[in-house]
């Protein structure tokens, strides 16, 4: 079932975040700097306040009473311009789970409920690159940033609808 997060989600919404984020992130081992970003920013009370934020929606993906994974959009970033729709922030699924269509839903209820005009990035280095050729999003764009003295250089793709 997909629904919208409550403020009771917080702490599996916690969980869920720092197994995926660590997973994705950590390839080459687990960092002081990757830890400590990681247990700063996914807490209960990040997940409260963007469930409490007017400006964001956060869909879940729940089975048997487990949150299997969610997806975060922020409905006022805007990417080079607002013909791009809003950003889908983060698109989490908890590894144990990958592969079983849960990702393609929630994208699928996203576009149901708010639009099919949307831009998400994700890292160039990240398996998830390969889903979202796959569901023919087109990549429009490259961002980077700066984390831990590391260029992070990041795909940016467009909902196949545009």
């Amino acid at each position: 079932m997909i629904r919208e997060a409550r403020s009771q989600d917080a702490q599996c919404l916690t969980a869920l975040a720092l197994q995926v984020w660590l997973t994705t992130y950590t390839t080459d081992g687990m960092r002081d700097e990757y830890a400590a970003f990681a247990l700063a920013t996914f807490t209960p009370d990040y997940f409260k306040k963007i469930i409490n934020n007017k400006d964001n929606k956060l869909l879940v993906y729940e089975r048997d009473s487990a949150v299997l994974g969610f997806l975060l959009i922020n409905f006022t970033s805007h990417y080079q311009d607002k013909d791009n729709g809003f950003e889908v922030e983060k698109l989490y699924v908890h590894s144990g789970f990958q592969g079983q269509g849960i990702g393609r839903q929630l994208l699928d209820e996203l576009s149901k409920r708010y639009g099919d005009r949307y831009w998400l990035y994700t890292w160039v280095e990240n398996d998830s690159n390969v889903f979202y050729q796959r569901l023919r999003f087109e990549k429009i764009g490259e961002i980077s940033f700066q984390f831990a003295g590391h260029d992070i250089c990041n795909n940016v793709y467009r909902s196949p609808a545009n």
